[in-house]
């Protein structure tokens, strides 16, 4: 298959992941019109962001004027997923340039990455089949978040509509989705504290980059999940091989092996 013909099929593949995608960029340029964002403001932070889960979070503590310092780290907080989500990538990248290496960063997305490492596991994953996953996803990104802006201004009551607590419940499913076990709990559990802790100490909207780092620290000074070792298994006890030879040719003799 060609470069247009793996293109293609990256597009095609991504399709399926658009209709929700647009869901959550229209709903997600709503709300940032009742923040007083424009269009044009909306689509040029979707346009060099492309982040979904950023964009989420810069928007609901969006002020005027915006706070860069706290947007910023609040961002890298939030996308720290990504640098493992590349390291997985690694090895089908095998005979990219660096450029195309570099360029696709840009549009790593957690849709654009499950399925590139699906792709990889199954034929070799070419920069074109990953253009046509990323592009065709950030362009549809693009216009639904600024047609979701242009839309949305016309509506003066969110709260009607459920839209303040919208942001709210797609949060609540990512967590769902993230609980990992016992594992989960005191990553979780930190990351509440200081968030809480923050909310009523300290000015501002700080305690969501704070809350995000104390569960990433959390989750660090835990270290990898320990496997259960197989030799202290629970089981039947394997009989010892037997020894080739008298089974005791002197009795009595001290064994001269030391």
């Amino acid at each position: 298959m060609g470069a247009g013909g793996d293109f293609l099929a990256g597009a095609i593949a991504i399709v399926p992941i658009l209709i929700p995608a647009a869901v959550f960029g229209l709903l997600l340029g709503s709300v940032a019109a009742q923040k007083g964002l424009s269009p044009l403001e909306m689509a040029l932070m979707s346009t060099t962001v492309f982040a979904g889960a950023s964009q989420l979070v810069a928007v609901e503590i969006w002020t005027s004027p915006p706070a860069i310092a706290l947007l910023g780290l609040t961002a890298l907080t939030v996308n720290l997923r990504h640098v493992l989500m590349g390291a997985t990538l690694v090895p089908a990248l095998t005979g990219w340039s660096r450029g195309q290496i570099y360029g696709g960063l840009f549009f790593l997305a957690d849709e654009v990455w499950a399925l590139a490492l699906k792709r990889s596991g199954e034929t070799a994953l070419t920069p074109s089949y990953y253009a046509g996953l990323s592009l065709t996803l950030y362009l549809g990104w693009i216009a639904s978040t600024t047609l979701g802006t242009i839309f949305g201004g016309l509506l003066e009551d969110p709260q009607r509509y459920g839209l303040d607590f919208a942001f709210t419940a797609v949060f609540l499913t990512l967590l769902v989705g993230m609980w990992k076990g016992r594992r989960s709990l005191p990553p979780w559990l930190a990351g509440a504290l200081v968030a809480v802790a923050a909310y009523y100490l300290l000015p501002g909207v700080w305690y969501i980059a704070l809350g995000g780092i104390a569960g990433a620290v959390a989750g660090a000074l835990q270290g990898p999940a320990q496997r259960p070792d197989r030799a202290t298994e629970p089981g039947p006890a394997k009989p010892s091989p037997a020894k080739s030879g008298p089974a005791n040719p002197h009795p009595g003799e001290a064994d001269s092996a030391t």
